[in-house]
């Protein structure tokens, strides 16, 4: 089960570079998760200051 980013996230990119597969990247308006590359790791959600990043 993936990881995905929440509509709480506040575009900190604290999480990106947290990814050890590089499946976060930043989106429109907030920061993304590929769902296919994601490990289910949840390292992202590890450092978020506002945990944004909960599994799907």
């Amino acid at each position: 089960m993936a990881y995905v980013i929440h509509d709480t996230c506040i575009s900190c990119g604290a999480c990106e570079p947290e990814c050890p597969v590089g499946a976060i990247s930043q989106g429109d308006s907030q920061y993304v998760i590929d769902a296919s590359a994601c490990i289910d790791c949840g390292a992202c959600a590890g450092v978020c200051p506002v945990d944004a990043p909960q599994p799907e």
